[in-house]
């Protein structure tokens, strides 16, 4: 395992982490059992941080972390987020005495007196500008609830906007092969600011994984199946915003990566983790078997500067005017 800078901040993490979105549920049948067996697996190979929020399994996914670090609260870093338990709109959401309590109940769930780093979860763009929220967080961070605090965001714009507050820390944005926008301006905009970049939905909720056909029908209980075209929540975080039959499509026309590097799985996590931007890719996981495969992609060859170039003609010419919503 190598482990990188998150930001300007004195954080060193392990290059691929994880994030807990899936095991704390809306990702079909899972096993806590499992689980905890696959936090454990994930440690014992070096990785310190996991990335979590309140809402995953309404604080179960939280919950699996507290069971799963119990003593080594001072080697794994934790992560976790806040706002879209209430009402992302409303700016009392975000008042002292509302984000004190979210992370109270984050800290009792992951019996912990400190959190390593605490994100706003994607709120609304008017939310950012009032910036009133960042003042509470600042004051949080000068009580030593919360080392650093940072921001998880939907587009660009937001980012970039985020990336002016000297105390964000880090973002958290969707980039994969399929949402290479951030390369652009976000990224080296991050850089020059000393701002941590961690990569979620990095396997385009498991398209670039390709294991799908267009005829699979996912659980019901699976965000794959309830926001497919973004009905309860933004439409990137499935799918990367892309149709899932659209999706399909395009992962096959790239199945090429998995060349030399075992799957398209570990291919698509090695694309991410070749860009220099970036502190940390966090994937999913359900099970062993997923942590282990995810863990080989430190393993494969990097790329080529011919099929770095051929993959960002792909997503220019073939992908770009496919994803839907704002990104």
């Amino acid at each position: 395992m190598k482990y990188r800078q998150l930001g300007n901040t004195e954080l060193r993490v392990s290059e691929l982490s994880f994030g807990t979105w899936a095991i704390g549920g809306d990702w079909g049948n899972t096993t806590d059992a499992e689980a905890l067996r696959a936090l454990d697996v994930a440690m014992d190979n070096g990785v310190n941080f996991f990335d979590t929020a309140d809402v995953y399994g309404n604080g179960h996914s939280e919950e699996l972390l507290a069971k799963a670090t119990k003593g080594k609260e001072d080697s794994i870093y934790i992560a976790s987020k806040f706002c879209r338990a209430g009402d992302i709109h409303d700016p009392d959401n975000y008042s002292e005495k509302a984000v004190r309590h979210y992370l109270e109940n984050t800290l009792k769930r992951l019996d912990r007196e400190r959190l390593d780093l605490y994100q706003i979860h994607c709120p609304p763009f008017e939310i950012l500008k009032d910036g009133s929220v960042f003042d509470v967080l600042d004051k949080l961070q000068q009580e030593g609830k919360i080392r650093y605090f940072g921001v998880s965001v939907e587009t660009v714009e937001e980012g970039l906007f985020c990336l002016e507050n000297p105390n964000v820390r880090a973002l958290q944005v969707i980039f994969n092969l399929f949402r290479q926008k951030p390369l652009e301006k976000l990224f080296p905009k991050a850089k020059e600011k000393g701002v941590g970049i961690l990569a979620r939905v990095p396997l385009a909720s498991g398209l670039l994984t390709g294991k799908f056909s267009k005829e699979h029908r996912f659980e019901a209980d699976d965000h794959r199946s309830f926001n497919a075209n973004g009905e309860q929540f933004n439409v990137g975080e499935t799918f990367g915003g892309l149709e899932f039959s659209k999706g399909v499509d395009l992962s096959e026309q790239i199945k090429w990566i998995a060349k030399d590097r075992g799957n398209r799985t570990r291919a698509a996590l090695r694309w991410i983790l070749d860009q220099e931007a970036i502190s940390c890719v966090i994937p999913g996981f359900k099970n062993v078997g997923q942590v282990e495969d995810n863990l080989q992609a430190l393993q494969v060859p990097s790329y080529q500067e011919d099929e770095l170039k051929r993959l960002e003609e792909f997503y220019h010419s073939e992908v770009h005017d496919h994803i839907r919503g704002a990104y």
